[in-house]
């Protein structure tokens, strides 16, 4: 994840970057100290997540948040303040995160994750889907009852027998729903890769030929590889060159 730390503060950005430094998959590319530079760099660095001073001279945070929020993919907002008092404005705003200074580890660590979590319009975004076309949630019956996933945690599908396994975020679920229904249903955010899996196109980052396995995909964080069916090679490696 590809992060912006905004602040008119040289020693509270030092001290935020710090901070995510301690939390891996996290990359700090840019640092601005007002609101025009903040808006520069996130559109340069095409930045995932931002965290945000809300009390700036010149543009303020909230300012800042409501020109990013226009762009066809804006990175999750983290705010970030001395000021209590603007708590109620920055919810306001939808923002993935408000954190109070001094920031605490575990409060930003909290943020962090959700803001990993991209929202339905930012998945619908980068598929250039229409969102009304695409469910926001997966449902499965456990024993507990039914349970729900979000369609932008799921990194693949896995097709065994009569069920298919979901594997998302969090973990994992048994659903009793075909790949081809998925596939129909989620259209072409997910990409059928093989006889036995489907994939979130969002969550590929490579892929490479195996001297027993044969080709095999990597997904963002996934463990595992999945492997790819020599009928799908092209139209895999043709998205990756993309």
């Amino acid at each position: 994840m590809k992060l912006v730390i905004v602040d008119d503060e040289p020693l509270a950005r030092d001290r935020l970057r710090r901070m995510v430094a301690e939390f891996p998959g996290y990359e700090v590319v840019a640092e601005a100290g007002n609101g025009d530079a903040a808006i520069r760099c996130v559109r340069e660095q095409l930045a995932d997540v931002i965290l945000l001073d809300l009390h700036m001279p010149g543009l303020d945070g909230l300012q800042v948040a409501r020109t990013l929020a226009e762009l066809d993919v804006p990175p999750a907002v983290i705010f970030v303040t001395a000021h209590s008092e603007h708590a109620l404005s920055a919810h306001n705003s939808h923002a993935a995160g408000y954190l109070l200074k001094p920031v605490r580890r575990d409060d930003l660590a909290a943020a962090l994750a959700r803001a990993s979590r991209p929202s339905r319009a930012q998945v619908a975004a980068l598929a250039g889907l229409d969102m009304a076309d695409t469910p926001a949630y997966v449902s499965a019956r456990t024993r507990e009852g039914i349970e729900r996933v979000a369609v932008g945690d799921i990194l693949y599908f896995w097709a065994d027998q009569k069920y298919t396994s979901v594997y998302h975020l969090s973990g994992e679920l048994l659903i009793e729903q075909s790949l081809l229904a998925l596939q129909q249903q989620l259209g072409s955010a997910f990409m059928r890769v093989h006889r036995k899996a489907l994939v979130a196109r969002r969550h590929i980052v490579g892929l490479r030929i195996d001297s027993r396995a044969g080709p095999l995909l990597s997904l963002r964080h996934c463990r595992c590889s999945i492997p790819v069916s020599r009928r799908r090679l092209a139209e895999v490696r043709a998205l990756l060159e993309n």
